[in-house]
C-alpha cells in the first residue's frame, strides 16, 4: 500500500499534470486575471476546490461501503488506471506541440469567480469523468490509511490547482509569460511519463484486489 506522504506527493503531481493541460478553468483563470487581477485565480480555485471537497464527501458517505469490496474496489483500480494510462499518454504525446498562450480569455464570469469555478467544473465532462475512475480510485487507496489519507490526498490535489493557477494569475496580472514553451513542454512531458508509471501502479493494485476477492470467494 502507497505511504500517505507517498499519497499527497503523487496527488499533487497528478493534479498538476491536470492544471497544466489547457481547459475550461484556465481559460476562465487568464480572462479573469486580465480583468480582476491576481486574486480572481485562488477565488476560482477555491470554487473548484469546494466542489471537490463536496464530492469526496459524498464518495466517502455514499459509497464508502462499496468501496471496501475487495472486487469494487480492484475494479475501480483498473478502470482508474486504465484512465490514467490514457491520460498520462496524450499529456505525452501532446508536450510536443503544446503551447501556453495567456493572451486569450474569456467572457466575464456570471456570479463572479467563486461561483465560476464551481459552475465550470461541474460542466466539464473530462472533470466528472476523472473523479469518476481516477479520483475514486485515489480516494478508494486513501481511505486504507483513513482520514489522515484521505485528506493529504485532497490537499495535494488541490495544493496542485491553487500553485498552478495562482502562477497563472499573477503572469497575466504582471503582463509577461512565466515559462518558456521548451521548458512547459518538458514539464508536461515528465508528468506524461509520471502518469503512465503511476497508471501502472493502479492497474496492479486492481488486479491484486481482485485476486484477493477471488481467493476469499474460493475459500468460502
Amino acid at each position: 500500500m502507497m505511504g500517505t506522504w507517498a499519497i499527497f506527493a503523487t496527488a499533487f503531481t497528478v493534479g498538476l499534470s491536470g492544471a497544466m493541460m489547457p481547459g475550461p478553468l484556465l481559460t476562465m483563470t487568464i480572462g479573469e486575471s486580465g480583468r480582476m487581477g491576481f486574486w480572481a485565480g485562488p477565488l476560482l480555485v477555491l470554487g473548484h476546490g469546494l466542489l471537490e471537497l463536496a464530492l469526496v464527501i459524498g464518495l466517502l458517505f455514499g459509497l464508502g461501503g462499496l468501496l471496501a469490496k475487495s472486487a469494487v474496489a480492484g475494479f475501480i483500480g483498473l478502470v482508474g488506471g486504465a484512465f490514467l494510462l490514457w491520460m498520462g499518454r496524450e499529456l505525452w504525446l501532446g508536450s510536443r506541440t503544446q503551447v501556453l498562450d495567456l493572451d486569450g480569455g474569456s467572457a466575464p464570469a456570471k456570479g463572479g469567480p467563486i461561483l465560476a469555478g464551481i459552475t465550470i467544473s461541474a460542466s466539464n465532462p473530462y472533470w466528472l469523468m476523472w473523479w469518476a475512475t481516477i479520483g475514486a480510485a485515489y480516494v478508494n487507496m486513501a481511505l486504507g490509511h483513513g482520514t489522515k489519507g484521505v485528506a493529504l490526498f485532497l490537499g495535494g490535489h488541490l495544493l496542485a490547482d491553487l500553485a498552478w493557477y495562482s502562477l497563472i494569475a499573477a503572469a497575466v496580472t504582471a503582463g509577461k509569460n512565466f515559462i518558456s514553451p521548451r521548458i512547459y513542454q518538458g514539464i508536461l512531458g515528465l508528468c506524461g511519463l509520471f502518469l503512465m508509471a503511476l497508471a501502472l501502479y493502479f492497474i496492479y493494485s486492481g488486479f491484486a484486489f481482485l485476486s484477493g476477492a477471488s481467493s476469499l470467494a474460493f475459500a468460502r
